[in-house]
């Protein structure tokens, strides 16, 4: 890729350790392909929503038994069989004027999730006899990105699996037809909403991060870690920067020479229930 490419093309990376995880799927996930793919009947799917450079990106991985060597149990047998976890980052478009964009991607987003885990779902339950494959029986953690703040469409979407048609964030354009036909193809639509079947919920509890991003000019929580609720729960999360610290040094707005990124890293150590009562911490 030349040098004037990459300043105009988006980027995601997901790092597993490879004592513990196998690597069975990873897949890609273009906004702008998928835009143009759902966008019959409605010129600002074309003009807004394909227009937008943002990705984002998934890896099915298979959790290795060596992985829970430290489970105290009775029994090897208790342990379940190369347990599937769906791991996704994103960056979602950051212009506060699009938020008809973010909701969109968003919704984008978790039906390819859904359709990873369709795809692969004879596979792994060929290969893992136990293992049913359908949205909530597989661990998904998903991060990124979001440039959506808490009170926003993409974050009551994520949190309570569904969002109004009439919702204000989609800015009574032309996008109904479409996203009709894009839910209902995934069955995804129940009257006038559009919903996805994950149950997931955030690691960070409210007002633990007061910004994940600092800037000059903004200060807000836009960046997230989820993780499904019925396989996982939170140990501990990393905290914000000390306040007073950021006085003292006069840091007013990042990137800084102390600090390099204006996004501030997010940590959460999470608690897998694995099946027959077992925990396994990772």
């Amino acid at each position: 890729m030349s040098e004037s490419d990459r300043k105009h093309v988006d980027g995601c990376a997901i790092f597993y350790r490879t004592s513990k995880f196998v690597l069975l799927k990873e897949h890609l996930v273009e906004f702008n392909q998928l835009a143009m793919a759902n966008a019959e009947g409605s010129d600002d799917m074309l003009n807004r929503v394909m227009t937008k450079d943002n990705i984002g990106l998934a890896a099915l991985l298979q959790i290795k038994d060596s992985a829970f060597d430290n489970v105290n149990m009775d029994s090897k047998g208790c342990l379940p069989l190369q347990q599937p976890l769906l791991v996704c980052t994103a960056h979602i478009h950051w212009d506060p004027e699009y938020c008809d964009v973010k909701l969109i991607q968003t919704m984008m987003l978790m039906r390819e999730l859904r359709s990873i885990l369709e795809d692969a779902g004879q596979s792994l339950r060929n290969l893992h006899r136990r293992t049913t494959c359908e949205a909530n029986s597989i661990p998904l953690l998903l991060c990124g990105d979001l440039n959506s703040l808490p009170e926003s469409g993409v974050i009551e979407f994520l949190k309570t699996g569904q969002v109004s048609a009439d919702h204000p964030d989609f800015k009574e354009l032309g996008y109904k037809d479409c996203l009709r036909k894009m839910c209902l193809e995934s069955d995804a639509l129940i009257g006038n909403t559009y919903t996805h079947p994950f149950r997931i919920k955030e690691a960070y509890s409210d007002g633990v991060m007061p910004y994940t991003n600092y800037t000059f000019d903004f200060k807000g929580v836009i960046d997230y870690i989820f993780f499904s609720r019925q396989h996982m729960s939170v140990l501990g999360v990393l905290g914000p920067l000390d306040p007073q610290w950021l006085q003292d040094n006069k840091v007013v707005g990042c990137p800084h020479p102390h600090v390099p990124s204006d996004h501030f890293p997010l940590l959460a150590q999470l608690e897998m229930t694995l099946p027959n009562g077992l925990v396994q911490r990772r």
